[in-house]
C-alpha cells in the first residue's frame, strides 16, 4: 500500500465511498485534514515503536485517518476523534504484529541517531538505541504498549487506560512490570 504522508488530502480522498455508499459531509475531509496534519507524526511514531518498520507504520496509521473519515457521520464528539485514532491505531498494530511470523526479524531504527560529538558516540548512540528498541519489542504486548503510550506519547495513566480498554491500576501495574523487565534485560545484555 503506497503511503501519501506528505499529501494529507489524498489521504481523505483515498477514503471517499464509491457511488452505491452514502456520501460523507462536506466539513469531514477538512476536518480529518486538519487532524491528520496535526497528529500524524504523533501516530505514526507510535505505530513505529509498536512495529518497528516505518512502512507499516505509516500505512496502518493511514488506515486509521480513512477509518475516522468514514466514521466521521456517526463521531458524537468530534473531541473524541484524536483518541478514537490512537485507539485505531494501537489495534492495527495489534493486528499487523499478530499477522507477522515469529521468524520475521525486526527492522532497524528509522534513520540516522542525530548529531552525535565523534563517530564513536554516534555509533554507541545507536547501539544503545538499538538495544533498547530490541528489548522494548521483547515485552509482552501489554507491557509494550503501556510503556509508548505512558512515556513516548507522555499520556497519563486514564488516557492510557482508555486507549488500551483496560483500567488505570492495569496501566500502572503493566508499566512497572515493563521497567522492570526491561531493567534485567538490559542488565543481561550488559
Amino acid at each position: 500500500m503506497e503511503s501519501h504522508l506528505t499529501e494529507p488530502a489524498a489521504v481523505t480522498r483515498a477514503a471517499v465511498p464509491g457511488p452505491a455508499a452514502r456520501p460523507a459531509p462536506a466539513s469531514a475531509e477538512g476536518a480529518v485534514t486538519e487532524l491528520y496534519q496535526a497528529h500524524a507524526l504523533g501516530m505514526i511514531r507510535l505505530a513505529h515503536i509498536m512495529l518497528g518498520d516505518r512502512q507499516s507504520a505509516e500505512d496502518v496509521v493511514q488506515e486509521a485517518f480513512c477509518g475516522l473519515y468514514r466514521r466521521w457521520p456517526h463521531l458524537s464528539d468530534p473531541a473524541s476523534a484524536v483518541p478514537y485514532v490512537r485507539s485505531a491505531v494501537l489495534n492495527r498494530c495489534r493486528s499487523v504484529l499478530r499477522r507477522r511470523t515469529v521468524a520475521q526479524a525486526p527492522r532497524g531504527p528509522a534513520g540516522p541517531a542525530g548529531a552525535a560529538a565523534s563517530a564513536e558516540s554516534a555509533v554507541l548512540t545507536t547501539e544503545e538505541r538499538q538495544e533498547i528498541m530490541r528489548a522494548v519489542r521483547r515485552l509482552p504486548q501489554r507491557q509494550r504498549e503501556a510503556l509508548v503510550l505512558r512515556f513516548y506519547l507522555d499520556l497519563s495513566a486514564e488516557e492510557t487506560a482508555s486507549t488500551m480498554g483496560i483500567s488505570p491500576g492495569s496501566v500502572r501495574s503493566a508499566t512497572h512490570r515493563a521497567l522492570a523487565a526491561l531493567g534485567r534485560m538490559l542488565e543481561e545484555q550488559s
